[in-house]
C-alpha cells in the first residue's frame, strides 16, 4: 500500500474517505457551533452526519451540480442556524454550510491532488495540503481579531461584547456613537492631529536617509557593507523596549527628551530599516549602465540620480516611505518613553483608553486605523507590481 500513489489509493477508498474527512470537519464545526448554544456534544454528532451527508450527495445525487450541492449545504445550515440561534445563528450557519459545501466537493471530486504530479504519493498529497492548512490556520488567527473589533466599534452600547440585539442583526443594536465621540472629543482629536504632524515628517526623514543610504550600501566598493547594514537596520532586530529606553537616556543629556523633534527624529530611526530594506531590493535589478552611460553623457551625479536612477527605484522608495508612516503613526512603545503630555498620540490614546478607563472609541478608532492599513497596503502592492513590469518581470 507504501507503495501506490495517492490518486490509486483515492480511487480504492472510493466516497468512504471523502465522507469520513466531511464528516470529522463538520464535527469540528458542530462543536464550536454547539457550544454557543451550550451543547456542544450534539453540536458535535449533528455536525459531523451533516458533514457526512454533504459528501455523500456530492459523490451521488449531486455529483455533477457543485453549485447545486454547495448551495443546499448553505440553505440546510442556515435553516439550523435560524431555528436554533435567530438571525445571528441563520449568518453563522450559512458560513458554516457553504465551507462544509466545498470540503465535501473538494474531497469527493478529489481536487485536493491539483497541482501535484500524478505520481505523488499519499504522504506527499498529506503534506502538501497540510501545509496549505496550516498556512490558512495562521492566517485565520492573525484575522479573526480584526474581524470581531469592526463590527464591535459599531455597538450602540458601551460594551466591549456582542449585545443580543448585534447577534440577532436588530438595526436598534448598531450604532455611530463611538465615531462620532472619536471625532468630537477633544482629547482624541490632539491626539490625532499630533499623530498626523510626527508621522509625515518622520516619514520624510526616514525616506532620505534611508534611501541615501540604500545607494550608498549598494556600491561593492564601500568597506564594511555589512557591518553598516547591520548597523542601519538594527532597529528592526533590537526590542523596542531596549531602543526605547536608550533614546530616553539619551535624549535626557541633549535635552531632545519631551520635545516634538525628539519623537519625530525617534520615529525616523525606526522607519529607516524598512526605507533601506525595500530600496535595497530595488537595487537588485537596477541595471548601472544607464548611470555610466549618464556620466559619459556629461550629467553630473545629482542629475543622474533625479533624472535617471529615481525614476526607476521609485516604487521602492514609496513602498518604504510608506512602511516608515506605518510605522510611526501605530508606535506607542517609543513615544510613551520620549514623549510628553502634550505630545500624546493615537497609539499613546488608545493606551490610555485600556488602562485607565475601558473606551469604546478605542475599537472605532482601531477600525479607521484597520482602514488605512489596507489602503496602504493595497498601494504598496500596486506600486510592487508596477515596479517588477519597469524591471521585466512578470508580476506574481
Amino acid at each position: 500500500m507504501a507503495d501506490l500513489t495517492a490518486a490509486e489509493i483515492a480511487d480504492r477508498s472510493g466516497p468512504g474517505f471523502a465522507i469520513g474527512i466531511t464528516a470529522l470537519a463538520g464535527a469540528l464545526f458542530g462543536y464550536i457551533a454547539g457550544n454557543t448554544l451550550g451543547a456542544g456534544l450534539i453540536g458535535t454528532l449533528v455536525g459531523a452526519v451533516l458533514g457526512a451527508g454533504f459528501a455523500w450527495v456530492a459523490a451521488g445525487p449531486l455529483s455533477g451540480s457543485r453549485a447545486g450541492g454547495r448551495w443546499a449545504a448553505i440553505a440546510l445550515c442556515a435553516l439550523l442556524g435560524l431555528v436554533f440561534g435567530g438571525i445571528g445563528g441563520a449568518v453563522g450557519g450559512a458560513v458554516i454550510g457553504a465551507v462544509l459545501g466545498w470540503i465535501a466537493y473538494w474531497m469527493v471530486r478529489t481536487d485536493y491532488r491539483k497541482g501535484l504530479p500524478p505520481y505523488a504519493t499519499a504522504g506527499q498529497v498529506l503534506w502538501h495540503n497540510a501545509f496549505l492548512f496550516i498556512c490558512g490556520f495562521i492566517f485565520f488567527f492573525l484575522i479573526a481579531p480584526i474581524a470581531v473589533v469592526i463590527p464591535l466599534s459599531f455597538n450602540a452600547e458601551s460594551f466591549f461584547t456582542f449585545t443580543p440585539e448585534m447577534l440577532a442583526l436588530d438595526p436598534e443594536g448598531y450604532s455611530l456613537r463611538h465615531y462620532r465621540d472619536f471625532f468630537t472629543n477633544a482629547d482624541w482629536q490632539q491626539a490625532m492631529w499630533n499623530s498626523l504632524k510626527i508621522a509625515p515628517v518622520a516619514t520624510l526623514l526616514a525616506v532620505g536617509f534611508g534611501t541615501l543610504a540604500a545607494i550608498g550600501l549598494s556600491q561593492s566598493h564601500i568597506p564594511f557593507r555589512q557591518v553598516i547594514m547591520a548597523i542601519l537596520i538594527s532597529p528592526m532586530i533590537v526590542p523596542l523596549i531596549i531602543s526605547a529606553a536608550g533614546m530616553y537616556f539619551f535624549y535626557s543629556r541633549i535635552g531632545l527628551q519631551g520635545t516634538y523633534w525628539g519623537i519625530v527624529l525617534a520615529h525616523a530611526a525606526l522607519g529607516i530599516p524598512f526605507v533601506i530594506i525595500t530600496v535595497t531590493a530595488t537595487l537588485v535589478g537596477f541595471d548601472r549602465s544607464l548611470t555610466r552611460a549618464s556620466a559619459n553623457l556629461g550629467a553630473d551625479p545629482v542629475t543622474t540620480f533625479f533624472k535617471v536612477q529615481m525614476p526607476l527605484i521609485l516604487p521602492g522608495v514609496i513602498s518604504g516611505g510608506l512602511f516608515a508612516f506605518i510605522t510611526s503613526f501605530d508606535e506607542v512603545v517609543v513615544v510613551l518613553f520620549v514623549g510628553s503630555a502634550g505630545q500624546k498620540t493615537l497609539p499613546w490614546q488608545m493606551f490610555i483608553g485600556l488602562r485607565e478607563q475601558i473606551s469604546p472609541t478605542i475599537l472605532a478608532v482601531a477600525t479607521i486605523l484597520v482602514t488605512i492599513s489596507i489602503l496602504l497596503l493595497t498601494t504598496l502592492e500596486l506600486l510592487r507590481r508596477r515596479s517588477e513590469r519597469l524591471r521585466g518581470m512578470s508580476p506574481g
